[in-house]
């Protein structure tokens, strides 16, 4: 028998073989939730398959959105440009070389109106990765819906909305942490009485780690980032059996087959406490739901159709790891945007699990093993000692700004590039199996002229518009924002004037200050 030592990516020993585990007497459904947040799960209905897209300009991600709907994807998901996410419209200097390249350019409600050409937003759930412009965004995307006539009351879908990770693991913040929480708890409680089926904050411990993170650092993390957004609604008088039901998460599916689906069901378990612990009597307001994506950083420029595998293999953990949601990546994404060829195979990468593998015909089909029952206690308990650590410094914010948080990442990044560069963890195609390069005769590529077609649609926007109303709204908008009013109904009527995302995120800026 070999005397090398198996661990998970986040250092927990994996033992030659598991005799026993604890008795499992918890149904799916009910407290603590560790089975899954359905007493029937995927019988009853399937995953939302959700795949990221958002590209170049609003009319060019509305065709790769039409084309999604039609090969059966069942949720919408944004990915906005790099201007979009902080707060610069496309002909600011700032946003030079930028415009559309990760994402779709966004400077106002005229581009939204672009962006949905075609789709009813009461027919469809759409998520959006935006978070220190998101009440902006959601502000226009609510404009959106009022001018399609939806009933605010029922559409549905996320905003990311998650900022504390920004400041940890990811960088696109504006504001201080202060005022970019006010932010976020004017949403909560707009949202609780205006749009109530909407999902107002997307916790999310993929970005941790895609910033180098292990399993039971993105889980810790996440985990006390969302006890910390919990305690600061509370301290603004919600009350957390209403606007505990509006909150999601998003995690990462990594490579480790196992280690990723007891992280999962670890998830729910804990959030369950977390929330209990602070008042949560009502089940629904218990429930960790949550989208995954899988890992863009396994993702490899080397052999790259290795990458369908590595997709496969993480989407069905994720699916028997109890996800409600799930995007999975594209085989070309370490090279360029995805094509549309690489966008179909991801998609039918989730409609195989779904539809032929048989993991969604029985609820959590691999409890009682008594490995995933044992790990599942493992991670749980590793990512415990994080949360009682960051909760010993006042919580996650003093763990930010103390860089608790970003030292733990950094070092676990470092640790794993060097395993890999010593060959002790393996990347097929990179350190193992390699050969000549496969170069893939199609890359996806953002032409720079995005941001000329960007900026001659904001001038004609700025000659056309009542520009008096625009200066009015936002006049008030900045004198809201230096008191304590909520800000969303002021946001929206700006948005409405055709105000530009660049000019709201400017007084924020004079009014919040920015961070550095």
């Amino acid at each position: 028998m070999s005397d090398k030592k198996h661990t998970t990516t986040s250092g927990i020993e994996i033992k030659p073989l598991y005799t026993e585990a604890k008795p499992m007497d918890e149904r799916p459904g009910k407290f603590p939730f560790t089975r899954g947040i359905q007493k029937d799960m995927y019988r009853g209905r399937l995953w939302t398959m959700r795949q990221y897209a958002g590209f170049s300009t609003a009319e060019e991600s509305n065709k790769r959105y039409h084309y999604l709907l039609a090969q059966g994807t069942t949720g919408l998901s944004v990915a906005f440009d790099l201007p979009t996410q902080i707060g610069y419209d496309s002909d600011h200097e700032m946003a030079d070389g930028e415009v559309g390249k990760v994402g779709v350019a966004i400077d106002s409600l005229k581009d939204i109106e672009i962006l949905f050409d075609g789709i009813q937003l009461k027919d469809i759930t759409t998520s959006m990765t935006i978070n220190a412009t998101a009440s902006i965004l959601l502000a226009m995307y609510i404009a959106l819906a009022k001018k399609q006539g939806a009933d605010l009351k029922q559409i549905s879908g996320t905003i990311q909305n998650d900022i504390l990770k920004e400041y940890a693991a990811r960088g696109t913040y504006i504001y201080p942490p202060k005022q970019s929480m006010r932010l976020i708890t004017d949403i909560f409680e707009f949202c609780s009485k205006e749009v109530p089926k909407w999902n107002t904050i997307s916790i999310s411990g993929y970005h941790i780690r895609e910033a180098g993170s292990t399993a039971v650092q993105e889980l810790a993390f996440t985990l006390a980032n969302g006890k910390t957004y919990l305690k600061a609604a509370l301290d603004k008088g919600l009350d957390i059996n209403v606007f505990a039901k509006r909150l999601s998460f998003f995690f990462n599916c990594h490579n480790n087959f196992f280690e990723e689906i007891a992280k999962f069901r670890a998830a729910r378990r804990m959030w369950a406490k977390i929330t209990k612990d602070l008042g949560a009597t009502d089940e629904k307001a218990q429930m960790l739901r949550f989208h995954t994506q899988t890992g863009g950083s396994t993702l490899t420029a080397q052999q790259p159709l290795n990458n369908v595998i590595r997709v496969s293999n993480q989407a069905m953990a994720a699916v028997l790891g109890g996800t409600q949601s799930l995007h999975t990546n594209g085989y070309d994404e370490a090279l360029s945007l995805p094509t549309e060829s690489a966008a179909k195979i991801a998609l039918r990468t989730q409609q195989i699990i779904a539809f032929e593998s048989g993991v969604t015909d029985t609820v959590d089909p691999l409890a009682g093993s008594f490995f995933i029952e044992n790990l599942t206690d493992e991670v749980e308990a590793a990512a415990w000692a994080y949360i009682d650590r960051i909760d010993a410094m006042g919580g996650s914010v003093n763990a930010i700004e103390s860089d608790y948080m970003q030292n733990e990442i950094a070092g676990a990044s470092y640790q794993y590039q060097k395993e890999i560069e010593s060959g002790e963890r393996i990347s097929v195609g990179v350190n193992k199996f390699t050969q000549e390069e496969e170069g893939l005769t199609e890359v996806f590529n953002i032409d720079d002229s995005i941001r000329k077609l960007q900026s001659e649609k904001l001038d004609h926007l700025k000659s056309t518009r009542d520009q008096v109303a625009v200066e009015k709204a936002l006049q008030q908008l900045g004198e809201a924002a230096r008191g304590e009013t909520n800000l969303m109904p002021l946001i929206i009527d700006a948005v409405e004037k055709y105000a530009t995302l660049g000019e709201i995120g400017n007084v924020f800026r004079a009014s919040f200050g920015v961070y550095q």
